[in-house]
């Protein structure tokens, strides 16, 4: 798995967690202020695509996770 996979995989589960625990007509909801979450996530992929800084790959990338050389467009480069 590579940094670029892992982000993707951690930013939908997020939203859609969030989102679950959000909406009123969710069996799992708790409150719409888990609804800011949902925000702070589309957010930071927001400004992920504009400057190319991701925190969640940096952390990843301290971890060990390899990242994607090939040739594609990486995060934190």
């Amino acid at each position: 798995m590579t940094v670029d996979r892992l982000i993707r995989i951690f930013a939908g589960s997020f939203i859609l967690i969030s989102l679950a625990l959000g909406v009123e007509g969710s069996p799992l909801f708790v409150s719409p202020w888990a609804l800011a979450f949902t925000a702070f996530v589309g957010a930071n992929l927001l400004q992920f695509g504009f400057t190319n800084f991701c925190p969640l790959g940096l952390i990843l990338r301290k971890l060990g996770v390899r990242d994607d050389t090939g040739g594609g467009s990486s995060c934190c480069r």
